[in-house]
């Protein structure tokens, strides 16, 4: 899911840690220390991200927009942060403020250029922040517009965590919002109280009690889906933005990992499609530049030759259309043209007879099914389309002796390919950076267990039994 930039993607990082280093100067140039690299995730109480594994979160941070003194424009600052950046070594203290200036950054995309309202609707997005040494942290933030009368600008609360779980921290948000409009004293105790308790597995369930003035002590649930890869994930902004035919276009393009670019006037909108776009890639990863919304003083990043995943606002739609080679999809509502821009083969990269399949499968989902319901169909029928292209490959990796890793035979895996028609598909595929890693994960595994993998399973053995059926009836008939 600010995002993504990924260590092996050199070039990009390398223009984004400028960028980075050039925000820093804007924003506080009396402070600038001149390091141009990004952020590393330093902890605030517990310094090791083995046991901050089973927090709920590092941080939470409302960010404010403050009129500069003798301009129009505002600049975003922190206003609360909990817990404190505390009982910290100076250099930790000092990576840790530069997460901060990244969080301001994703905050508060548009710029400094700002008016006040008197009206504006909650909205809630996400981001991820790649760390150059691959770690990553989720951001997810909600825009509101702070109690008080008059116009005024609206804040950010942001939470910052190494669970990626946008339905969940969207449910704490409501409670969060709940005691900022009592007190700002009152969101202490319920944040301590979520840092404190344990993570829940996937499929369970945590309480968590909090006292609010004048209504007593509240139980409130907090509830893992029991698919966690897909939690982080809703498929209906995608599905509401684009018919099921463009959504595969989209697909198309992101398995050869081009250069797709995203438009539309709400962050919630951008930060939903390109999670719920890399989510239907399972069992891959996107291994490129993913940032799902990029600020406006990072939009150079377009112009980047190397595949990338951005999410754009659509007052940006200048600074990109200058562009070529790549897919830029606009997902207004009632929008003229879907694709701004196009390649123009993204409708014949897929096999035909897969695409049919596809489509038939995401017919199955229903107008009133709940998040877990349409990520069951969606995420199963593109799982089921990578079982029948790919799903072949462990036949194909020879094992060694003495613990050695495997060796994948891409001839015999690319000839074995069936149907015919799949093969041209399958050779652009195994090309991409996503199935290489994949891949060499294989090859160093000598025993391949999950959900892929089962599904591969049952896929062969219903094969199987199809063979075997019109072997009998051949029989039957001669």
């Amino acid at each position: 899911m600010s995002d993504e930039l990924d260590a092996g993607d050199h070039g990009p990082m390398k223009r984004l840690n400028t960028m980075f280093s050039s925000l820093q100067e804007k924003f506080h140039r009396d402070r600038s220390d001149g390091d141009s690299t990004l952020p590393r995730p330093t902890a605030q109480v517990v310094t090791s991200a083995q046991n901050q594994s089973h927090l709920f979160f590092e941080y939470l941070v409302v960010v404010s927009l403050r009129k500069k003194r003798g301009e129009g424009t505002y600049e975003p600052q922190i206003t609360y942060q909990f817990p404190k950046l505390a009982n910290m070594r100076r250099s930790q203290k000092e990576e840790e403020e530069k997460s901060l200036k990244a969080i301001l950054l994703f905050c508060f995309p548009e710029g400094v250029n700002w008016a006040p309202l008197t009206e504006y609707a909650s909205e809630t997005f996400s981001f991820v922040l790649t760390e150059v040494d691959g770690s990553r942290r989720n951001g997810y933030c909600r825009r509101l517009l702070p109690s008080g009368k008059g116009a005024r600008p609206p804040e950010a609360y942001c939470i910052i965590s190494q669970v990626a779980c946008f339905g969940l921290f969207s449910k704490i948000f409501d409670e969060v919002e709940k005691r900022r409009q009592i007190s700002m004293a009152m969101i202490y105790p319920f944040m301590q109280s979520l840092r404190e308790a344990p993570f829940p597995a996937p499929g369970s369930t945590v309480k968590i009690k909090s006292f609010i003035p004048e209504s007593g002590t509240e139980v409130i649930s907090l509830t893992r889906p029991l698919d966690s890869w897909l939690e982080h994930v809703d498929f209906r902004t995608l599905f509401r933005c684009l018919t099921d035919e463009e959504v595969l276009r989209v697909f198309a393009s992101t398995v050869l990992e081009r250069r797709i670019i995203f438009m539309a006037d709400e962050l919630s909108t951008l930060s939903q499609v390109l999670h719920a776009v890399a989510a239907l890639l399972y069992p891959f990863t996107w291994q490129h530049t993913f940032i799902s919304i990029v600020p406006s003083v990072l939009i150079d990043v377009v112009m980047a030759p190397t595949p990338y995943l951005l999410g754009v606002q659509k007052n940006k739609l200048d600074d990109v259309i200058d562009q070529s080679d790549m897919l830029i999809v606009d997902l207004t509502e009632g929008a003229e043209n879907t694709f701004i821009t196009c390649i123009g083969d993204e409708s014949t990269i897929l096999p035909e007879k897969l695409q049919e399949e596809l489509l038939q499968a995401l017919c199955c989902r229903k107008d009133n099914s709940t998040s877990e319901e349409l990520n069951k169909v969606v995420s199963e029928a593109f799982l089921s389309f990578f079982v029948k292209t790919v799903g072949h490959f462990p036949s194909h990796v020879k094992r060694r002796s003495g613990g050695q890793p495997g060796v994948f035979q891409i001839k015999s895996f690319c000839k074995a390919s069936e149907p015919k028609a799949s093969r041209q598909f399958v050779k652009r595929f195994i090309q991409t950076q996503m199935f290489d890693l994949f891949i060499q994960e294989v090859e160093r595994q000598p025993t391949q267990e999950g959900f892929f993998h089962q599904k591969i399973a049952e896929y062969q053995q219903s094969k199987k039994k199809e063979k075997a059926k019109r072997g009998w009836v051949t029989g039957l008939v001669v």
